[in-house]
């Protein structure tokens, strides 16, 4: 099996506690992982130190097979992997244009000497984007706040597409969203399976993990207690592996 992205014995202590334990995982290109376990688990940790908010004590991050250092969120995002927590990190005061160039704008020159914002360039290039992974909004010209729950998810996943994300990791995607907008969510990952993205989330809601997640990896008490295809487990199997009811490290 050819990981895009891998971890090996990856460990994470905070002080006497150790949060991850020599953790193996693995995602391939393509394919959605889903991040299992109760609360302490020690999933959020795990993917922490993927996303460089966390430096590991022990244990190695691989990339297409090669070995990487990710001390920082912009190593991350300078290998190609992008977080989407549950707030999103969006700035509710700016367009949607505005967001998906949040910090990376595009620039031109005002009268051959002033550089100001393109926003001709950044709209354009947003409702491609859009268009691309076919997510529809009515206005990319609308202020973030004045969006919807699943609209605004939606920036968050053109933004991360742009900026050529290989990995995207996302936190309760589905948190707080009613079941119309859920929907919508779920049909966004399968059409970023369809472009070859990894895809790792972290989620509570069985329902999202059988109708989009190809494996389950689960987590409890810093260490992976099991690993299931979708296809060949229940929703009873998976339970039983984050309460401890089923025998750990079964394949």
């Amino acid at each position: 099996m050819a990981y895009l992205l891998e971890t090996k014995g990856i460990t994470k202590r905070f002080g006497g506690l150790t949060a991850v334990d020599r953790v193996d995982m693995g995602v391939e290109a393509g394919e959605v992982v889903a991040l299992l376990g109760d609360n302490g688990a020690g999933k959020s940790t795990l993917v922490k130190m993927i996303s460089g908010v966390y430096k590991p004590d022990e244990g190695d991050i691989f990339l297409d097979g090669k070995k990487i250092e990710i001390t920082s969120p912009i190593d991350a995002l300078a290998h190609g992997i992008e977080t989407i927590y549950q707030d999103l990190a969006l700035a509710e005061n700016l367009n949607v244009f505005s967001n998906i160039f949040l910090g990376r704008e595009k620039t031109k020159k005002a009268l051959g000497i002033f550089n100001v914002l393109d926003h001709g360039y950044m709209e354009e290039e947003s409702q491609k984007v859009l268009d691309r992974v076919d997510i529809k909004i009515p206005s990319l010209k609308a202020n973030i706040r004045n969006l919807s729950g699943g609209q605004r998810q939606a920036v968050a996943i053109s933004r991360s597409i742009y900026w050529d994300a290989k990995v995207l990791i996302m936190d309760e995607p589905t948190a707080a969203l009613g079941i119309a907008e859920q929907r919508k969510v779920l049909d966004m990952v399968k059409s970023l399976k369809k472009h070859g993205i990894a895809i790792i989330i972290i989620s509570h809601q069985m329902y999202d993990v059988f109708e989009v997640a190809d494996r389950v990896i689960v987590m409890r008490r810093g260490i992976k207690a099991g690993e299931r295809l979708v296809k060949d487990t229940s929703s009873e199997e998976v339970v039983g592996l984050i309460v401890g009811a089923e025998e750990v490290g079964k394949k």
